[in-house]
């Protein structure tokens, strides 16, 4: 019985072999129009000392909208301010600004920070505004 097994097995693998040659013997259509590969994303560089100051310095006043400063991501409220230019945004950030809406320390209130610092925790905070 064993031997008649065996042969059985044989048997069958010989038929799905050879259905098998049977559809890879087949043409493979063609596509109908070349696919175009879709464009790469493109690379943006993440402002990592930005991302650093606004975590350890910026986020004390503007995560929580402390006298009267934007939040993050808050369009309403950076809009207006974006439109002045990042160069106002920088001096006010850099030297301090009191308006309608409350105040900015100098560097906010981190006299260790370098302009070059501040800058890039309010390029940081824009990118995430916009």
């Amino acid at each position: 019985m064993k031997t008649s097994q065996l042969l059985l097995a044989l048997a069958i693998a010989a038929s799905l072999a050879a259905c098998g040659d049977k559809e890879a013997s087949a043409p493979a259509a063609a596509p109908a129009a070349p696919v175009a590969a879709p464009a790469p994303a493109p690379v943006v560089a993440e402002n990592a000392v930005g991302k650093k100051v606004y975590g350890s310095v910026c986020a004390l006043c503007h995560a929580a909208a402390v006298a009267g400063s934007p939040k993050p991501g808050d369009k309403a409220d950076w809009g207006p301010r974006i439109a002045q230019g990042k160069e106002v945004l920088y001096k006010h950030a850099i030297e301090g600004f009191t308006g309608a809406k409350g105040m900015m320390p100098a560097k906010g209130g981190s006299t260790t920070l370098t302009d070059d610092e501040i800058k890039a925790a309010v390029d940081h905070m824009v990118s995430l505004s916009q």
